[in-house]
């Protein structure tokens, strides 16, 4: 068995990122975020690697391009109001099919908000973002080790399917500390012969280009590049059932949210409530069959997240809205307790049976 550090989730993430062979990390100082670029500015001069705090987080998102375009891999972390001056740039990467990792580790909204968890950028970060038609793979970690797994995943996704990879994290999960096992495990390597890294004198020279004139031609992009989300869709989504084999409510929640929402599906099952969960591991691709299935069985499902209701439409969607759908939410980095989830269950156990 590893041996097991204890680690706080924003720098066991940046020492996750070194050992998946990213020397290359370009950031800006951000709360609560601000551990990754300060653990990166002292570990990549030891491993010969690159630190670069950018003047903005703007640069930061440009440079980050450059870097992918010459085949290597690279890294940029922000928090909330970063990564909405960073979505042009990332709109860029997704036009030009360059991979990258991309950390969220949210802050209350809108605006400069406050400092505290949220996950109200779910929105931004499962719909595009930035301008045009694209998507990222997004991936919520639930624990600082799921800090250090989805990175490695992140990074080989983006490689597999020349896309950018999200974390998309929160200040609890990035704060908090608990032992993580820091194991390599097995490096996929990517061909890359789209990099721009010289032809030395064997092939033509590459060109990494998000722009066309023609009509026609970016339509073609587009769809093709549709055609490759289909088939990340098929073959990607990650997702936790908990206590789900004679659940008759559902609740589907990630982040810190899943770890109350398990506190609270504890509690309402000592209190006879059959409750269960489905934590969406990928918010995209969402674990659309999943929930879909679960319809069949469940009377209600319980959207829990810290936002206003941004999850719940693909909760609704999810199941074609076969059953109700209740919210559960707090905002503006307050954090909803096990308590109020247990009273959002037991008016959920209120409603009719399956019919």
């Amino acid at each position: 068995m590893a041996e097991k550090v204890l680690m706080k989730g924003n720098e066991a993430l940046a020492e996750a990122a070194i050992m998946a062979g990213c020397k290359h990390y370009v950031g800006y100082p951000i709360t609560p975020q601000t551990e990754i670029a300060a653990y990166m500015s002292k570990r990549m001069p030891k491993i010969e690697g690159l630190f670069l705090q950018a003047e903005s987080e703007i640069a930061a998102i440009n440079m980050v391009i450059g870097v992918s375009s010459s085949g290597h891999r690279a890294m940029t972390s922000s928090s909330s109001p970063g990564i909405s001056l960073k979505s042009e740039g990332i709109s860029y990467l997704a036009g030009c099919e360059l991979p990258a990792l991309i950390v969220n580790v949210q802050r209350g909204g809108p605006g400069l908000g406050g400092i505290q968890p949220s996950q109200s950028d779910y929105f931004q970060a499962t719909k595009g973002g930035g301008h045009g038609d694209y998507k990222l793979i997004v991936l919520a970690p639930a624990s600082v080790q799921e800090m250090v797994d989805l990175t490695f995943k992140g990074f080989d996704l983006a490689d597999k399917y020349r896309m950018q990879s999200m974390i998309l994290t929160d200040g609890t999960i990035g704060q908090m500390m608990e032992p993580v096992s820091l194991e390599k495990g097995i490096l996929n390597e990517y061909d890359k012969p789209w990099a721009t890294n010289g032809t030395r004198g064997k092939r033509e020279r590459n060109i990494v280009n998000s722009l066309s004139l023609d009509a026609q031609e970016l339509e073609k992009w587009n769809i093709n590049r549709f055609e490759k989300y289909k088939v990340v869709e098929e073959n990607e989504v990650m997702y936790e059932e908990f206590m789900m084999d004679d659940a008759e409510i559902c609740i589907v929640a990630f982040g810190i949210s899943s770890r109350v929402s398990k506190n609270a599906i504890m509690e309402a099952r000592k209190q006879g409530i059959k409750v269960g969960m489905i934590r969406p591991i990928t918010l995209w691709p969402f674990p659309k069959k999943a929930l879909l299935k679960a319809a069949d069985k469940v009377k209600a499902f319980i959207s829990v997240e810290l936002s206003m209701g941004q999850m719940i439409e693909d909760v609704e969607l999810a199941i074609k809205c076969k059953k109700p759908v209740l919210l559960c939410n707090r905002t503006g980095g307050v954090i909803m307790t096990p308590d109020e989830v247990l009273e959002k269950i037991k008016e959920a156990d209120k409603i009719g049976g399956n019919k």
